[in-house]
């Protein structure tokens, strides 16, 4: 009989075993969210900036229908390259793996699936929220409703600017998954500093993150998600001029040749890549590796926090 289970890579294994920081990390922006070649070589600079702020990365993702916490080089590989990678959300992963699929997971997959290994903190790009349109559509991101029941901090730049910020801070409220910016009281829009919202806390440190975690859990109460907004520097965003026009055409684009669902956000981030002329991309891996260093650091403060002797 098949054997479904989690599979965990040996470095990750190894850590979790001995209370070493690790740091999980999604593949879909490799399967599906950067144009290759340069696909492969960020999700290895990405793996690097884990290891280089001191833990240890897991990179999840589905390889012939095995869902793997912490894939090898081989493996990585293989979901940049190979044509015919899922796009996998929490949805999708048994199904998946009983067809023997590839498949890249979301952010919503990714953090359910590490929470389920023992993992308590994600670095990504930015999150999925609520779509523009969605009083109409009722399009919005399974990362949501996948945060409020998750127990898993989840460091990015806010959510795709090319979303409903607002509609999707009011969920994010709603569903009861916490909010901090680091070092800001104001949520980023991915390429943007600053999407024009506040926020009602925020943090200074990787400690003082590692403090919310460890709150979190002595209260004993059930906590979803923790989100840790992390603004690009107001000199490495995207033009926002350069950035309204992109989406506006964007969006026309969108309405023109009917793509909806799962399709926005990848037909969106090629259509930036385009009109940009790659300066989104270049932004992108700003995002995701700046993002990797801080969950890293968090992670390493909250394993620290753990070990610690008690006063």
């Amino acid at each position: 009989m098949t054997n479904f289970h989690i599979s965990l890579g040996t470095e990750v294994a190894d850590a979790l075993r001995d209370g070493r920081p690790v740091v999980a990390l999604e593949s879909t922006i490799v399967s599906h969210g950067l144009p290759r070649p340069d696909n492969l070589r960020v999700a290895r600079e990405i793996e690097q900036a884990v290891r280089d702020a001191g833990a240890v990365p897991a990179t999840i993702g589905m390889v012939a229908g095995e869902l793997i916490v912490g894939l090898d080089d081989a493996q990585l590989t293989r979901l940049a390259t190979v044509d015919g990678v899922s796009k996998l959300s929490v949805r999708d992963l048994a199904v998946a793996a009983a067809t023997g699929a590839d498949g890249a997971t979301t952010v919503a997959a990714t953090s359910a699936v590490a929470a389920a290994a023992g993992i308590g903190v994600f670095a990504t790009g930015g999150l999925g929220g609520v779509h523009r349109e969605a009083a109409q559509t009722f399009d919005e991101s399974a990362d949501l409703v996948t945060l409020a029941r998750t127990p898993i901090a989840v460091v990015c730049a806010g959510v795709k600017s090319i979303l409903d910020v607002g509609a999707t801070l009011e969920r994010l409220e709603t569903l009861g998954v916490s909010v901090v910016g680091y070092r800001t009281r104001r949520f980023p829009g991915f390429y943007l500093t600053d999407a024009g919202f506040d926020l009602d806390w925020s943090v200074e440190s990787p400690e003082q993150a590692a403090d919310v975690l460890a709150a979190r859990r002595d209260q004993g109460v059930h906590h979803g998600g923790l989100i840790v907004a992390n603004p690009l520097p107001v000199d490495e965003q995207l033009d926002p001029a350069l950035h309204d026009r992109t989406l506006a055409t964007g969006l026309a684009m969108l309405a023109r040749d009917g793509v909806t669902g799962k399709a926005v956000t990848p037909f969106l981030l090629a259509h930036f890549h385009s009109a940009t002329e790659g300066a989104s991309l270049a932004v992108n891996v700003r995002i995701i590796l700046r993002n990797a260093d801080l969950a890293a650091r968090i992670a390493v403060a909250s394993a620290a926090r753990r070990t610690a002797p008690s006063a």
